[in-house]
């Protein structure tokens, strides 16, 4: 990264604010995704997620099954 050219003190300290404003947004978004983070792993949420998958591996467990099924009729006749 290449240094900045500052002409006054003013230009320095112009620069710092706008970091320290950039890390404090930085926090607030951290603190913000932890706290949806959290919300995301409750009981009721991880039960729905859950369900959900068993539902695709059913449903694909089903169909393979079934046309499984239909190759073999279909090869017998």
């Amino acid at each position: 990264m290449k240094p900045n050219k500052y002409n006054s003190f003013e230009d320095i300290d112009d620069q710092l604010q706008i970091l320290s404003l950039q890390k404090q947004i930085y926090k607030e978004r951290i603190k913000l995704n932890l706290k949806n983070s959290k919300a995301s792993f409750n009981a009721n949420n991880l039960k729905l997620e859950f369900k959900s998958i068993l539902q695709d591996q059913l449903l694909t467990f089903l169909t393979q099954t079934v046309l499984k099924k239909l190759r073999l009729i279909k090869e017998t006749i």
